[in-house]
């Protein structure tokens, strides 16, 4: 059994007699499940709207609103990324808020303003 370590589909010795009998299964196969870390489910219903991305969402909101005022493009267009990422993060409505915003602030900045200038 010392040799069972360096066994190999290439090697002799992999192969078994007829006379022979051997607890390891004829194939070799290595599995991660005793390594991995499990997966863990987590009930969350108890945990309230947007605790893991208020922040992301405050942030996006700020920079939408923001964009409002000065430099819509640049702003608007980060209070939307920001603001995506927040949705994903778990901020549903301050994601939207920031999403919108950033819109409504582009599309001022690129259609209705140029009538006034």
């Amino acid at each position: 059994m010392a040799d069972d370590q360096n066994r190999s589909y290439d090697n002799e010795s992999y192969v078994r007699s007829i006379r022979e009998t051997d607890s390891e299964p004829d194939f070799m196969e290595e599995t991660s499940s005793e390594i991995a870390e499990p997966i863990r489910h987590y009930d969350r219903s108890d945990e309230r709207e947007g605790a893991g991305g208020a922040g992301f969402g405050w942030t996006a909101l700020v920079l939408s609103l923001l964009s409002l005022f000065m430099m819509p493009i640049i702003l608007g267009a980060a209070g939307i990324i920001v603001g995506f990422i927040a949705r994903r993060r778990g901020a549903r409505t301050l994601g939207a808020w920031a999403i919108g915003i950033g819109i409504v602030s582009i599309i001022v900045k690129l259609f209705i303003l140029p009538f006034y200038y």
